[in-house]
């Protein structure tokens, strides 16, 4: 149960252009990132703390170059002047960034997780932040994978990747809800 009282955060992670590229393949939940934007809205109305992960890749080809405009936030979580933002290099929310540190500092012990991918950063970052003793919920409507080619030579869709992903996360690192009882519960409160 997620209770306002806890001042939970929401934290987005690497919700940018670049990860609408068509040469990743197809991606599961379409509606992700609408998802993403409801409980975006509801953070904000309920004046929760947001904290927003930028992707900043040192990767050559990557599109999620700082110079590149994939690099750039999707219009539907685009930070509003005040919320918090902190870029980072690697999968992990946690590494060279601060964000411990803010959090610790803040007052702040639990954590709604909302991004792209799931079996990426979002995937990282969840466990790190289970690891570090945050309280984590993963809203398992508001993220999403891409397809591909596994070590194995089999191709697994964006929704099986997505799915065993979350199932490995589950009651382990973290608790899973949807964006539905997430909102049900902030405006419950």
């Amino acid at each position: 149960m997620i209770d306002i009282a806890d001042n939970p955060a929401l934290l987005i992670i690497d919700v940018q252009q670049g990860l609408a590229e068509p040469s990743l393949g197809l991606r599961n939940n379409p509606d992700a990132e609408d998802n993403m934007s409801a409980l975006l809205g509801a953070w904000r109305e309920h004046e929760l703390p947001i904290i927003h992960i930028r992707h900043c890749s040192v990767e050559p080809n990557s599109p999620l170059r700082p110079e590149l405009p994939g690099n750039a936030y999707k219009d539907e979580v685009r930070p509003l002047a005040g919320e918090k933002e902190f870029t980072k290099k690697v999968n992990s929310a946690f590494i060279g960034t601060g964000l411990e540190q803010y959090l610790r500092e803040s007052g702040i012990s639990r954590l709604v997780i909302v991004g792209l991918t799931t079996d990426h950063c979002v995937s990282a970052s969840t466990r790190m932040a289970s690891d570090l003793g945050f309280d984590v919920t993963l809203v398992r409507d508001a993220t999403a994978a891409f397809e591909r080619v596994g070590y194995d030579g089999v191709h697994y869709s964006g929704e099986e990747i997505h799915r065993v992903n979350l199932v490995s996360l589950d009651r382990e690192f973290c608790v899973l809800r949807s964006t539905a009882e997430v909102l049900d519960e902030i405006q419950s409160n």
